[in-house]
């Protein structure tokens, strides 16, 4: 027989962990509305030419990493790999940003063709969120500053770091790029492999490299920065003059330029140390170029993505202790010891729910020895425990108090009306 197994790299979230998820989720549609910020949904499949164009054929999400296909009608569409390629995808063919601007909020499944690893699933999941029309330094730096509340919000402000560089225009980044293949060239015989493939098609991307026999010599290469020219200065001065005027710390990272081939001047990374390998909890940038890349007319456009599984692996990591919204408590459990209990319980449970709309209210239809029913019930960590006595009583078991009571219908309604909820 056939053992099934989910797919490797993508993993279940099951019922302990979803109530943690709920709470997160909750925190940043708070925070985006908070801002401003409207939701979009958006498609999990789009075509293949979406990301080719957008995200660089050179990359390694495009040349390796996408799940693609060929559907019934024989066009190549693939599984979304990241979100602001559709987003800018929508904004463009909606005309979204007809004599307006729009700031916009996504979350859902993203699928890269990965290694699995702690913090790195095949299927992971991204909170996104998306500035467009508007070409200042001020809505990076708004975009910064969301990402700065949120984190202090749940609690994990003192365990990352702002990491911000600027990559320039295309025109800028283009003069840098023959300057530092000139440089690699002179010290080709300390590249690896992986690095004279990137040599070829995207030599930014050994500035990411964590070889530690090439680290002395990438740091001694020459920096994007002084091929800025006086716009692109500017807008990274304003930048981070904003930034030290909201009191937020910040590091200059030379060697950020992020994964992607269409981010231009800011980009910025929240990292962690307390993730091991995988330290960015958060990446964004500017792509002004991106709606060129369409074929449309330029659209200046700025955002950032938040993993949800590596953001939840942090807050367990430094969390000292246990959050009550991060599990599933029923207020009131009813349990039975009659024969036909179900019933009864049930219709107990539907006259409490229209009784006291704001209660959680679970019935135990196992058909298990009342014994059994409170032994669970008590595992759940609720309020109350409520139980249906042979004799037609109704008896309430106040578990803070662990004090029981015999009550009616009404009377158990106005106890739980009463009581404060958790």
């Amino acid at each position: 027989m056939i053992k099934l197994r989910a797919i490797r790299g993508m993993r279940d979230v099951l019922p302990d962990e979803t109530p943690m998820w709920q709470w997160l989720e909750g925190k940043f549609r708070h925070m985006a509305f908070r801002y401003g910020y409207q939701e979009m949904r958006l498609p999990l499949l789009e075509p293949v030419a979406l990301f080719e164009r957008a995200v660089g054929e050179a990359t390694d999400i495009v040349s390796k990493e996408m799940y693609n296909f060929l559907d019934k009608s024989g066009e190549h569409i693939t599984l979304r790999p990241e979100g602001t390629s559709g987003c800018m995808r929508a904004v463009l063919e909606q005309n979204m940003c007809y004599n307006k601007t729009q700031r916009l909020w996504y979350q859902g499944p993203m699928f890269r063709y990965e290694r699995p690893q702690k913090g790195r699933l095949r299927q992971f999941t991204q909170f996104g969120v998306e500035a467009f029309g508007m070409p200042g330094a001020d809505i990076d730096a708004e975009l910064i500053f969301m990402v700065r509340d949120l984190f202090q919000e749940l609690g994990i402000l003192q365990h990352v770091r702002l990491e911000i560089n600027s990559l320039g225009t295309a025109r800028e980044r283009s003069q840098y790029r023959q300057e530092l293949v000139a440089w690699f060239e002179q010290h080709r015989e300390l590249l690896d492999e992986e690095s004279l493939v990137r040599l070829e098609v995207n030599p930014l991307r050994i500035l990411d490299s964590k070889n530690p026999q090439m680290q002395e010599m990438i740091e001694q290469a020459p920096r994007l920065l002084d091929f800025l020219e006086d716009e692109s200065r500017q807008h990274f001065t304003t930048l981070c003059q904003l930034l030290d005027s909201a009191d937020i710390p910040w590091r200059l990272n030379t060697r950020l330029v992020r994964g992607l081939d269409y981010y231009t001047r800011t980009v910025f990374e929240w990292v962690t140390d307390k993730l091991g390998a995988q330290g960015t909890v958060c990446g964004g940038g500017r792509y002004d170029g991106l709606a060129d890349l369409f074929g449309d007319k330029s659209l200046p456009a700025c955002g950032f993505a938040i993993g949800i599984e590596r953001l939840l692996l942090l807050i367990q990591a430094v969390s000292d202790k246990d959050n009550p919204q991060w599990h599933y408590r029923p207020d009131v459990t009813i349990t039975s010891e009659l024969e036909d209990g179900n019933i009864r319980a049930l219709l107990l449970a539907e006259f409490l729910r229209q009784r006291c709309p704001q209660r959680y209210i679970a019935v135990d239809c196992s058909g298990a020895r009342l014994k059994r029913q409170h032994q669970n019930a008590l595992k759940s960590h609720g309020q109350y425990i409520v139980t249906l006595n042979h004799d037609g009583a109704i008896r309430l078991w106040d578990l803070a108090n662990n004090q029981q009571s015999e009550v009616s219908d009404a009377q158990l309604a106005e106890a739980l009306q009463q009581a404060s909820v958790r």
